[in-house]
């Protein structure tokens, strides 16, 4: 972002909507303010002249930036030109007059730097397979040989016309197992065959066999059965079309005959395996981006989990989830997005708005549905702030605990009335929050979703929305990094700035923080627990057998609770900010057993005198005459070793074992006794 001072060009779109001019410079201090009535048609030449004269432009129009962008271009400006649409989600409003703090605030917040964004390269040759069950197919095939490399393969086929000339490869074959993307999908196939050339009336195939294998770049589904994938609309490369439907299959066509060449797919997420709470040592912790991913991009790798991003499709549900931070959004980072939120609510607050509303929407469905609301109702409310995010699911705790923080009065989140994505992680957010709220006295139900397809079920949703409890002095952080920090330093912003401050809050279950319980009588101190923590919530004392824990690190994984051995440790979800600004506790500490031969200290006092007294005199090597042997359990493991070979102790020289008895040894025992060894 240049460090120019900025100008704002705004444009009453021929006095369709009213500018107040007073609450954007109230708002957008420091940056000229320049207002136009036809900015795009007779009064452009305002604009070309404003492009010689600031290096830093922000245009209160979306509508026509494609014109300005050229204008731009051919005057080769090399400056900053960003884009804010106050029309749609201001101007034309029933509120519109007292929609001037939210114009300023949408125009700072458009200046608000994101970003760029990386990509990985898809390529594809144009290699397709077209899977069906009838003429459909063939039909479907035909049609792409032009555009592709075609092969149709046909599960259970009926009577099937051959066609008049083979261009195509007709085969039979089920798929059973299917893996890939765009430009590397790999098909397992059943009951595969080749038709006979001599086939007359319908094709006849011959002998089929079993796993078969087909490397593809395009994979065209018109079998009308399941998905071949997961949420298989997701997949990249992977078209499907129910075939009872001309529409649908005309559209699928017209999409497959472009999907030759090199595509630029976003990483949608980041990764750091380091972070990762999955697993350790076999056992198994943190699964919950894995239960929420639609497209089984994300898979289980060890002690961590992998992230496809050739079949990720950015619905962001894993981010907004995970409690160590290891998968982070990228389109844009959470701190990016917060610092667009901050300066959206402080902007507002300052131009005079009252009571903001932040209505997060994604922009295939939320945009269009604002924009509908603008053109042929009453538009958005003048206290509510829309901000774009790529998904809704991408939305963690920490954007609604900042949002919070910074004065809103309340948040929605606009969805569909059939969603996209699988909302489960956005909602127990929403959740999380909402529990925050309340306990911090910000008021019940300060964050909520709203699932519509109707611009006036919008209108009726937000217009039910009370005015919830604002903090006295609201937060101005500038919200950095990523992951866990971010949601720890959101978190505390929202506890300082909270009406009623509380001390501790109960959080619904699989919250991202909480405490452990240990029961300390059955504790042996062994410390697999700090071997399996992944984020150093457990510690231990080299001095001294000692079992530490530092709450505001916890994510609530439960790997020390799967991997202690004496199952005596619980998780309790909740946040204790007391306990947060506390720093590290002791939960259980004992004094080490010194080595009666050299005073070492090693191993726990307790632990040890507890195996001695349990061998002294009941076990065979610590019996009787090896009943001295019991004190090289009480050495360490230098003297231990020292000892047994001095001692020449062996270990193997146990007790004679009874022989085994045999089926002769009853018989002969019956025998002697005079029995009949055969009754």
């Amino acid at each position: 972002m240049t460090d120019a001072a900025r100008t704002l060009m705004v444009c009453s779109c021929e006095d369709t909507m009213p500018l107040d001019g007073e609450a954007i410079r109230r708002g957008c201090k420091g940056g000229e303010i320049r207002t136009a009535r036809h900015l795009c048609r007779s009064q452009t030449e305002l604009f070309r002249k404003l492009l010689d004269e600031s290096e830093a432009i922000t245009v209160g129009c979306t509508q026509e930036a494609p014109l300005f962008e050229e204008i731009a271009a051919d005057l080769d400006y090399a400056g900053e030109l960003t884009f804010a649409n106050i029309r749609e989600t201001g101007g034309w409003a029933r509120e519109a007059g007292a929609a001037g703090p939210k114009m300023a605030a949408l125009l700072a917040a458009a200046a608000e730097p994101m970003p760029p964004v990386s990509f990985t390269t898809l390529t594809s040759k144009g290699v397709a397979l077209v899977y069906g069950r009838d003429e459909v197919a063939l039909s479907v095939g035909q049609r792409l040989a032009e555009h592709l490399d075609v092969t149709i393969l046909l599960t259970r086929p009926g009577d099937v016309t051959p066609p008049r000339v083979e261009e195509t490869p007709v085969l039979k074959g089920t798929v059973v197992a299917a893996t890939g993307w765009l430009g590397a999908f790999e098909l397992k196939v059943d009951d595969y065959a080749a038709p006979s050339p001599s086939s007359r009336a319908k094709l006849v195939f011959g002998e089929a066999r079993n796993g078969a294998t087909s490397h593809c770049d395009i994979v065209i589904d018109v079998s009308g059965s399941v998905p071949l994938f997961p949420a298989g609309d997701l997949r990249a490369g992977y078209l499907r079309a129910d075939p009872r439907s001309p529409a649908a299959v005309e559209k699928l066509i017209a999409d497959a005959g472009h999907l030759v060449g090199e595509f630029d797919k976003p990483a949608y997420v980041r990764l750091n395996e380091d972070l990762c709470a999955h697993s350790r040592s076999g056992k198994t912790g943190c699964t919950r981006c894995l239960e929420l991913c639609p497209t089984g991009a994300i898979t289980p790798a060890g002690d961590h989990v992998a992230v496809s991003a050739e079949i990720c499709a950015g619905c962001g549900a894993c981010a907004a989830v995970c409690p160590t931070g290891a998968v982070t959004y990228a389109l844009p980072p959470a701190d990016a997005l917060l610092r667009r939120m901050r300066t959206l609510l402080t902007v507002y607050a300052e131009a005079g708005g009252r009571d903001a509303v932040v209505l997060l929407h994604d922009g295939e469905h939320g945009e269009a549905l604002i924009d509908a609301l603008a053109r042929f109702g009453d538009g958005l409310p003048a206290r509510v702030l829309p901000l774009r995010v790529n998904e809704i699911t991408q939305l963690g705790l920490e954007t609604f605990a900042t949002a919070l923080a910074f004065g809103a009065s309340a948040i929605r989140v606009l969805g569909r009335a059939k969603p996209k994505h699988d909302l489960s992680g956005l909602t127990r957010n929403l959740d999380y929050a909402n529990a925050l709220a309340g306990a911090l006295g910000y008021g019940e139900g300060r964050a909520a979703l709203i699932e519509t397809d109707d611009p006036d079920g919008l209108a009726a949703a937000l217009a039910r929305i009370a005015p919830g409890t604002l903090p006295a002095n609201p937060a101005r952080f500038r919200p950095m990094g990523d992951g866990r920090p971010l949601l720890r330093q959101a978190i505390g912003e929202l506890h300082a700035a909270a009406p009623m401050p509380a001390a501790a809050v109960a959080m619904p279950e699989r919250a991202p923080f909480g405490t452990i319980h240990v029961e300390t009588e059955g504790c042996t101190l062994c410390l697999a627990c700090v071997s399996a923590c992944p984020v150093q919530a457990l510690g231990d004392n080299p001095e001294r057998p000692t079992l530490t824990f530092q709450e505001d690190l916890c994510v609530q994984c439960g790997l020390c609770e799967a991997t202690c051995p004496e199952k005596v440790i619980t998780l309790e979800a909740r946040l204790d900010f007391d306990a947060w600004k506390g720093g590290r506790r002791i939960l259980k500490q004992e004094e080490p057993f010194h080595c009666i031969a050299c005073g070492k200290p090693f191993g726990v006092k307790s632990t040890i005198e507890k195996i001695a007294a349990k061998l002294e005199n009941k076990h065979w090597m610590f019996s009787g005459d090896s009943a001295k042997r019991i004190s090289v359990i009480r050495m360490c493991e230098d003297c231990r070793v020292e000892a047994v070979v001095n001692e020449s102790f062996d270990p193997h020289l146990s007790p004679q074992r009874p022989p085994v008895r045999t089926t002769d040894d009853y018989l002969r025992e019956r025998a002697e006794r005079g029995e009949d060894p055969l009754q």
